[in-house]
């Protein structure tokens, strides 16, 4: 056996190392080609069938399944948010990216681009009854909507005195702009064409600007897969199937032509000059007005969700049969639905009946109108943990009801629940960040455009995690001041 063990190994030491296969020859014996996109992104990139909900389609559902069927596989989309697409193409979540991602010199710096595919431009777009924007020149002291990492945002950024509104989709700021809650949009011209031009309460304004490319991502090491897709691009172009996808999807115009010709001719493109990277601290200004906006929505909300939650409870606990039925109710659905669906409704179900809210108030309502839910319950569970003996006492000295409930119950109730409230604070102040996605730049929808642009995550992740601590860490030390003083105890 020891015989037949050594004369194994000696084999094995023997044989040629096999060659580690390349992307395409594990694309292929995979069977698909997995791209990343983002479907909530819209149409006409990808996004579900309005027939079929289960299945993709857009103009890049189209491309990815004409490479695909060029490598011989078939194509699979894997979902992952816009934002974040070219980080999880570094982790090795899918093989390419195909979502409208603008060949940037930050990209090129995290992956590689295949030859361009589409060229695109931004559209400024405006209501119908608008006279005064003929042109980006004209957005000084406008709100204006785009989209979050984009070529786009980094044009309304450069100009001084534009009103940003970041949104999570390509929809909502059109939504936003035809109820008059922003003043115009700027997207690139294909999201215009499919969103704005079809809208009859808005118009294009002014000429498009900010030509560039739309690139196929792929790892940096994958330089075979960046090849292959190259001359799939180059075949679709030279046998005019990359016209008939644009022109399925109503996108071809004589850029596209234009880029037809320099892809026939191997010119490629031409990038943006690459430019070095800020430091940390120009930034730190940005990140500095997120968090100040964060503070703010997170003290609002709370103190309208203490005042709330201390009504709920009084009526729950003292109020008549049909008060106490309706504030049981309002805790229930409050605790158990998503404050995200809280938040879209107030801010984008809302104007379907007619009341059309500003971001910040429907920051404040949704955080606190959810929070004072929680808030509710951690006063009733301080006002059971007041014996009962404490209200028939207080009864029997003369005290009426209210006035023992008021002076006795509740300064007791409070104090037992105040570790409680803090805790709640200091989660409504992480919880903010789901204010983004109406409209509302705090301090985590700021780190997210400032790492989506840079690609810088890791730096501003440490940054914006330390300013949250920052922001956190204070309230426990108030918390356990508060609780000394309440004790009657001196520092």
């Amino acid at each position: 056996m020891s015989l037949l063990v050594q004369l194994a190994l000696m084999l094995c030491m023997a044989a040629p190392a096999l060659p580690e296969s390349g992307p395409i020859e594990k694309i292929k014996a995979r069977g698909h080609l997995l791209w990343g996109s983002d479907a909530e992104g819209g149409a006409p990139y990808v996004f579900p069938d309005p027939k079929d909900p289960s299945r993709l389609i857009g103009f890049e559902v189209d491309l990815a399944e004409a490479i695909a069927r060029e490598l011989g596989v078939t194509a699979r989309q894997s979902q992952n948010a816009w934002d974040s697409l070219i980080p999880a193409l570094e982790r090795g979540d899918f093989d390419m990216v195909i979502n409208g991602i603008e060949i940037t010199p930050q990209r090129q710096e995290k992956a590689l681009f295949s030859l361009p595919y589409y060229i695109y431009s931004e559209q400024l777009v405006v209501r119908k009854d608008n006279k005064d924007i003929n042109s980006i020149e004209d957005l000084r002291g406008k709100k204006v909507g785009t989209l979050s990492g984009t070529v786009a945002q980094e044009i309304l950024t450069k100009k001084e005195g534009i009103d940003i509104r970041i949104y999570p989709g390509q929809v909502q700021p059109y939504e936003d702009l035809a109820i008059g809650r922003i003043d115009a949009v700027l997207l690139d011209l294909a999201i215009a064409a499919y969103y704005g031009e079809t809208n009859p309460k808005v118009k294009y304004t002014g000429q498009p600007v900010g030509e560039g490319h739309y690139g196929i991502a792929v790892r940096k090491e994958d330089k075979d897969l960046k090849e292959a897709i190259d001359k799939v691009i180059a075949r679709l172009s030279s046998t005019g199937e990359l016209r008939k996808i644009y022109e399925k999807w109503d996108l071809w115009d004589n850029n596209q032509e234009r880029l037809a010709e320099k892809v026939k001719a191997a010119e490629g493109y031409v990038g943006i000059d690459e430019s070095k990277k800020a430091p940390l601290y120009t930034f730190l200004p940005l990140l500095a007005k997120g968090a100040g906006i964060t503070i703010l929505i997170s003290s609002v909300s709370m103190l309208f969700a203490i005042i709330l939650g201390l009504v709920l409870t009084i009526a729950r606990l003292y109020g008549t049969a049909l008060l106490s039925r309706l504030a049981t109710a309002y805790i229930e659905i409050y605790r158990g639905t998503p404050l995200l669906i809280q938040l879209y409704i107030l801010y984008y179900g809302l104007p379907n009946i007619g009341i059309s809210l500003s971001p910040i108030i429907a920051a404040f309502l949704g955080l606190g109108m959810n929070y004072a839910a929680y808030e509710a319950e951690l006063y009733r569970a301080g006002i059971c943990a007041v014996p009962k003996g404490q209200m028939e006492a207080a009864l029997s000295l003369g005290m009426s009801k209210a006035l023992a409930v008021r002076r006795i119950i509740l300064p007791q109730a409070l104090r037992i629940a105040l570790p409680g409230v803090t805790n709640d604070f200091i989660a409504l102040f992480k919880d903010s960040s789901l204010v983004s996605i109406i409209a509302m730049v705090e301090l985590t929808k700021t780190y997210s455009i400032l790492a989506a642009s840079t690609l810088r995550f890791f730096e501003f992740g440490l940054v914006v995690a330390l300013l949250y601590l920052l922001m956190s860490y204070p309230l426990s030390l108030l918390a356990r001041r508060l609780e000394k003083r309440l004790k009657g105890e001196r520092k």
